[in-house]
């Protein structure tokens, strides 16, 4: 192996290694064959697991259509972050207040945005206060073989449909049914998906 690949190898081991240190210091669930390109910016004191097969680009190198720089996980407090089997991640940032699932076989789209909650209050004098209280959350469900397109913003209460497909640069704000695509801010529906070809 001349010197070029072993650079290139040692770039993108390091990484990895370094997302499964920390992953089994925090306590987080990850299966088999768990794939990460780049650091993960991983935060909170809630739950996170991954499930088999989960490749997670974290640095423009590994996706740069996507223009984000890391994936984030961030389960604050009592939230839980979920992702199932074979899912495949892009420099996406998943905030999770309550409960943010990722079913089997999702692809989500680079820069992406996935959120279970407000982070503030609508009202000013409780956003005004050190421990705001007015912050609203609900459940995240992303069932198995949506797909998700670049640059989304899934917002607090929304469940994708089995196979549905999120246009690039959508803003998820109601329920997507199954075998759907999607699209628009705030995201519409377009039109059926037919039979698998």
């Amino acid at each position: 192996m001349n010197i070029k690949k072993i650079i290139i190898k040692t770039k993108w081991v390091m990484p990895d290694v370094y997302n499964k240190i920390i992953m089994k210091l925090r306590k987080i669930k990850y299966g088999r064959k768990l794939v990460t390109y780049g650091r993960i910016f991983i935060r909170g004191r809630g739950f996170i697991s991954l499930g088999n097969g989960v490749t997670i680009n974290s640095c423009c190198e590994t996706n740069p259509i996507g223009g984000g720089y890391k994936t984030i996980l961030f389960a604050k407090e009592t939230g839980r972050i979920c992702i199932g089997d074979n899912v495949g991640i892009s420099n996406t940032a998943i905030v999770a207040l309550r409960s943010i699932t990722i079913e089997n076989d999702v692809m989500v789209g680079g820069n992406c945005k996935i959120y279970d909650h407000d982070f503030h209050s609508v009202y000013f004098k409780e956003r005004m206060q050190a421990h705001d209280q007015g912050i609203k959350s609900a459940p995240v469900l992303i069932k198995q073989g949506a797909f998700i397109g670049a640059h989304c913003i899934i917002l607090k209460g929304v469940t994708i449909g089995k196979f549905s497909v999120i246009g690039a640069g959508s803003v998820v704000t109601k329920d997507v049914p199954d075998k759907e695509i999607w699209a628009g801010n705030p995201a519409r529906f377009i039109k059926k998906i037919k039979a698998d070809k």
